[in-house]
C-alpha cells in the first residue's frame, strides 16, 4: 500500500514514517505540510491512502480530501480533534478513516489494514458522537433476523457475502438493512457497522486484522 503524509509538523510525519516503515506491504511515498503541496504530491505520485491532519497550521485538511473528491486516493484523517463539528464534516466528506493522534501504533494499523480491505475505520472513542442514542434501546427493536444482519454488517460484509452466510436473498438482505437503518436511526452501512460494535454485537478481532486472518 503506497501512503502519503500530510502533517505540518516535522516530529509527527517523522513518527508515522517511522512506525509505518516496520510494516510489509507499505510504502510512504511522500510527505506534505500544506494543503496546495499535498494535492500536488498526491496528483502527482497517485497513492492509494493519504493520512492527513485536520489542521494544518492556518490550513484545513479537510481542504485536500474536497479537492481530490474524485481521485481514487482514499484518505483517513490522523488528529487531535474529537470535535463533533470534525467528526461530522469527515463523514459528509466521505473519509475512509478517522484516528485519534493519541491511539496506539496498532490502532493505526488496524485502520490503514481496514481501508485497504475497502472498509471504514472511524476511532472507537468516537462512538457517541456517531451514533445516536435512545433511551428506548433501538436494538430492542429488531428481530432476530435484523440482529443477524447486524452483527454481520459489524464485521463489514457485502450483502453477497451476508447472504450467503445468513442463506438468504440478497433482496432480503437489502430488506432487512433498510429496516434496521430506520429502526436504528442511522444513515448508512457504516454507521450501523460503528453502531454493531459499540453495541458489542460485533467486533473486529484486532490480533486478526492485524495478521492479515479471517
Amino acid at each position: 500500500m503506497r501512503i502519503a503524509i500530510v502533517d505540518d509538523h516535522h516530529v509527527v510525519r517523522k513518527g508515522l514514517i517511522a512506525v509505518l516503515a516496520q510494516e510489509e506491504g507499505i510504502e510512504i511515498i511522500g510527505e506534505a505540510e500544506t494543503v496546495e503541496e499535498a494535492v500536488q504530491l498526491i496528483e502527482t505520485t497517485e497513492p492509494d491512502l493519504a493520512i492527513v491532519d485536520i489542521r494544518l497550521g492556518d490550513q484545513c485538511g479537510f481542504d485536500v480530501v474536497e479537492q481530490l473528491r474524485d481521485h481514487s486516493c482514499r484518505f483517513m484523517m490522523l488528529t487531535s480533534s474529537a470535535a463533533e463539528a470534525d467528526i461530522r464534516r469527515a463523514e459528509e466528506c466521505g473519509v475512509d478513516g478517522y484516528v485519534l493522534k493519541d491511539s496506539m501504533p496498532e490502532e493505526l494499523l488496524l485502520a490503514i489494514k481496514m481501508i485497504d480491505r475497502g472498509r471504514k475505520y472511524f476511532d472507537q472513542g468516537l462512538m457517541d458522537v456517531l451514533i445516536r442514542k435512545d433511551p428506548d434501546d433501538p436494538l430492542e427493536k429488531l428481530t432476530p433476523k435484523e440482529r443477524n444482519v447486524l452483527s454481520s454488517l459489524g464485521e463489514g460484509l457485502s450483502n453477497s457475502a451476508l447472504a450467503q452466510k445468513l442463506m438468504i436473498s440478497e433482496s432480503t438482505v437489502k430488506k432487512h438493512i433498510s429496516n434496521i437503518f430506520q429502526k436504528l436511526q442511522v444513515n448508512d452501512r457504516t454507521q450501523a457497522a460503528l453502531y454493531a460494535q459499540s453495541r458489542g454485537v460485533a467486533a473486529y478481532a484486532m490480533s486478526d486484522e492485524l495478521s492479515g486472518t479471517s
